[in-house]
């Protein structure tokens, strides 16, 4: 039987970038799957360019939960209802084969992370590579200390998703503590297929690739409490 898809996207204000990316996304998606999206009190068109695909597949809810990333996307995650749980920025591309590319590598992994082509607002390439940008690789040790994983280029099966779920209160990166716990309880894969176009520009939500702007000891605090979580995770 073939795999349900739950697509979560968390949206702030992208009317910019967001027709794009959902149609990247939804010609990829089967009748019977769906695209989530957590909306975090937008006040542009956001909503009303969503609504305007009429599809029934895009589900909007509205965040009550925490404000902010981690909230929004954990808002998403619950809602989800498929087997296998896509993350999504609202501002990036999905290449065309990035759905059944990540649906065969789920056959034999829990979690999969796919490379990246890094562009500027422009659609210039900013970096050829995310991961040779970021070093990315497996290893739960190497994780902990830096993060390879990225929300945007993941998917996760459910099993692995409800070992995350409630997230805890002290992460600042969901995906960090996904892929963490995929590591410490499943079998992760990097695919180095570039199936996303990255886009950074000004307002994006998240320093990747940029410096954290936490204090070394905000960041050793940090890495603490995600081993300390994982510890609590370990005999689930």
């Amino acid at each position: 039987m073939s795999k349900i898809c739950s697509v979560c996207m968390a949206t702030y204000n992208g009317q910019d970038y967001i027709f794009e990316q959902t149609k990247s996304i939804l010609d990829q998606l089967s009748d019977n799957d769906e695209l989530i999206v957590s909306d975090d009190g937008s006040t542009d068109n956001t909503l009303n360019i969503l609504n305007a695909f009429n599809d029934n597949r895009v589900k909007i809810f509205h965040n009550k939960r925490t404000k902010g990333p981690v909230g929004n996307f954990e808002n998403a995650l619950l809602h989800a209802k498929g087997d296998i749980i896509f993350l999504a920025d609202q501002d990036d591309k999905w290449a065309p084969n990035k759905l059944r590319k990540h649906l065969e590598l789920h056959e034999n992994h829990d979690l999969v992370i796919s490379d990246a082509v890094v562009i500027n607002d422009e659609g210039e390439v900013l970096y050829p590579s995310f991961f040779s940008q970021r070093q990315s690789r497996a290893g739960l040790l190497k994780n902990l200390s830096r993060n390879s994983y990225i929300g945007c280029c993941m998917s996760v099966n459910r099993r692995i998703l409800n070992l995350a779920l409630p997230f805890p209160s002290y992460i600042h990166m969901h995906d960090w503590w996904i892929g963490l716990i995929a590591e410490l309880k499943g079998k992760p894969v990097f695919c180095d297929d570039k199936l996303l176009y990255y886009l950074r520009h000004q307002n994006n939500a998240s320093p990747t690739l940029g410096q954290s702007g936490y204090s070394s000891f905000k960041r050793m605090k940090n890495r603490a409490q995600l081993a300390f979580g994982l510890l609590s995770i370990l005999f689930k």
